[in-house]
């Protein structure tokens, strides 16, 4: 059994990709939120106490030394845990220090946003003794490419070496969008030149933020910034400059914003935001829409999703007249697009049902209550003569609130 601690917004794709890999799995989370088909403990301890296998995906060092300390009575002789959070070699070894010496430890952070993390393409960072490692790729391979580093705490310096690169790298470039600005030239032109240059990635990465709308949330700026303080050393003086505009940054309010928020903080401008403060959401996770509505839209902290039916991404219906497969169909869609913004149906506070017959509800709820595991939100169901595609039987939009950020 896997012990899985940590649902925030790398954490609930994660923990889901085990469950779809046929792990059994049982989680534990500070707020109480749940993933369909793993078991949901009430304390760390809990959650350990039948696992051969313990996963953590926390925002930072404190935080991983808290929950393992709750969770070390429950370990068992021989279990090992693996460290996935973002906390430096030096957390690394406390943490050898703080476990019992039965238990083994293997340190394994991961480049990669939500997408990848949901896909199973991230990069896994590795570090731990040849047995350690051994005794855990097959699961770490269910969450994309596993590169062994090297012994206990490998992982964890590869990746803050990685993040002093990728990280200062945005940061001089918003540098070099705002002299831009204030020499008069073209953002837009100059971005076209970069995407010609080693930093084209870079550059299309970042163009959202340039051109003032506000960017999907893949690399929380707060977590840039514990990320470039953990990676501190005296040789590191550019990563360093960077790290301290990012604390101002912080300081400004734009900790959970994506890291692209520092372009505007840069150039003295408000923070980007799409107009009237409405972002319009549609995951690729999820087949694309028509172009006449968005699948979802955000406005601060809360999430509205549009309609959801079986149609595949050619537009042909899923489940001919099978209430089941439909159902299933799109709670799975609701289940992407929620999880793009760190949600689960935890986080649900509305879910409104369309179904084109009223007698057929009960196999509509077996369906629903597989992915709706907790305490239900507030429900709306009704019946309706036709939904807008002739074989479609049932259609559900909901709303949700999108909860603090949380790390991976």
């Amino acid at each position: 059994m896997i012990a899985f601690l940590g649902l925030g917004r790398m954490g609930v794709p994660m923990a889901r990709r085990l469950v779809e890999a046929g792990h059994d799995v049982t989680t534990w989370n500070r707020t109480s939120r749940t993933v369909p088909g793993a078991r949901t403990a009430a304390s760390p301890a809990e959650a350990v106490a039948e696992a051969e296998l313990v996963i953590t995906v926390l925002s930072d060092p404190p935080a991983v030394t808290h929950v393992l300390g709750l969770a070390a009575p429950g370990l068992r002789e021989g279990t090992l845990v693996v460290e996935m959070s973002t906390i430096g070699p030096g957390a690394v070894a406390a943490l050898r220090d703080l476990l019992p010496a039965s238990v083994g430890l293997v340190d394994a952070p991961v480049l990669g946003s939500v997408d990848p993390a949901r896909d199973g393409t991230l990069t896994v960072l590795a570090g731990g003794s040849p047995g350690d490692l051994a005794r855990c790729r097959k699961v770490l391979e269910v969450f994309g490419h596993v590169r062994e580093i090297g012994g206990p705490g490998a992982g964890a310096a590869m990746k803050l070496a990685v993040m002093s690169a990728v990280v200062p790298a945005q940061v001089l470039l918003a540098e070099t969008v705002a002299y831009a600005r204030a020499a008069g030239v073209d953002t837009g032109a100059l971005l076209d030149v970069l995407g010609a240059s080693p930093l084209a990635a870079l550059a299309e990465r970042v163009r959202p933020a340039v051109e003032g709308t506000r960017a999907e949330r893949r690399y929380g700026l707060g977590l840039a910034a514990k990320d470039l303080a953990l990676a501190a050393h005296p040789v590191q003086t550019l990563a360093g400059a960077a790290g301290s505009r990012l604390e101002a940054a912080v300081a400004a309010g734009l900790g959970g914003e994506d890291l692209t928020a520092v372009f505007p903080h840069i150039a003295g401008g408000p923070a980007p935001r799409a107009r009237a403060g409405v972002d319009k959401l549609n995951p690729a996770s999820v087949p694309a829409t028509n172009g006449r509505y968005s699948h979802a839209t955000r406005a601060g902290d809360l999430l509205f999703v549009s309609g959801q039916v079986a149609l595949d991404a050619e537009g042909k219906v899923i489940g001919e007249n099978d209430m089941t497969a439909q159902s299933e169909q799109v709670m799975e869609y609701l289940s992407r697009i929620l999880a793009d913004q760190g949600c689960t149906f935890d986080d649900v506070t509305h879910i409104r049902t369309f179904l084109t017959d009223m007698s057929r509800l009960q196999e509509h709820a077996a369906v629903r209550a597989r992915h709706i595991t907790g305490e239900p939100p507030a429900s709306t169901t009704v019946e309706v003569t036709r939904l807008f595609r002739p074989g479609l039987l049932v259609e559900v939009e909901l709303t949700a609130v999108i909860p603090p950020p949380a790390a991976g």
